[in-house]
């Protein structure tokens, strides 16, 4: 079974040290490469090819926002996930716009980290229940803009089930098992969600239904 490389990065060692500790434990995952900072990071990019970086947010030199900027930029098949303290609906909103498909706050439990990397390798998203109570209460205090008038297109049926699955940090091949067709159609499903709701990104889509009230149980 294909191990899921990781990239660690952390201005603190010893929060380095404990992922390390951790998950090089586990037969899924092999911890390929470390950084203190996004420039660090980034330098090390150029010869390293992680499948998920796992970055904080507050670091010196370059923070976790602008490294994930950069990193969807240069190396979009890679996949970001914020693993930090800061839980601002601010930093959320804009982690998530920069392109992180993930974001915890770092006293998640261990069975989370996993989950939450799995998910995202797969195509999926994870974030942890507290960051979805943040969006969802930020949502609810935005009053609707009215001067703006916005022509949305609907979307089908077929793609709500896509989206509804999206939310439920399905992966495409879970999701196509789900539908009965193949990755390539759900891929284009996606694409045409991404189009018709503006959204730049996965996180989009699911800020999108949420806005929304799409689905009941979500």
């Amino acid at each position: 079974m294909k191990k899921i490389k990781l990239f660690l990065v952390d201005d603190h060692k010893m929060i380095r040290e404990g992922l390390k500790s951790f998950l090089a434990e586990l037969e899924d995952f092999e911890i390929v490469a470390e950084a203190e900072n996004g420039i660090d990071c980034l330098n090390q990019l150029e010869t390293v090819k992680p499948d998920v970086v796992l970055t904080d947010l507050n670091m010196p030199e370059m923070d976790g926002l602008e490294l994930t900027k950069n990193i969807k930029e240069k190396y979009p098949d890679i996949k970001v996930i914020a693993l930090t303290m800061l839980g601002e609906s601010q930093h959320i909103k804009q982690m998530l716009s920069d392109g992180a498909m993930g974001y915890l706050l770092k006293d998640c439990s261990e069975e989370e980290l996993i989950k939450a990397i799995k998910n995202v390798y797969n195509d999926g998203t994870y974030y942890s229940p507290e960051v979805t109570n943040i969006i969802l209460n930020n949502i609810r205090k935005i009053k609707p803009v009215t001067s703006k008038v916005v022509t949305e297109m609907p979307l089908t049926d077929r793609e709500k089930e896509v989206l509804y699955l999206i939310l439920k940090e399905k992966s495409n091949k879970e999701i196509a098992e789900d539908l009965f067709v193949s990755v390539r159609t759900v891929d284009a499903h996606k694409r045409n969600l991404l189009d018709k709701t503006g959204s730049k990104n996965v996180a989009g889509l699911v800020l999108y239904a949420i806005d929304r009230k799409l689905f009941d149980d979500i």
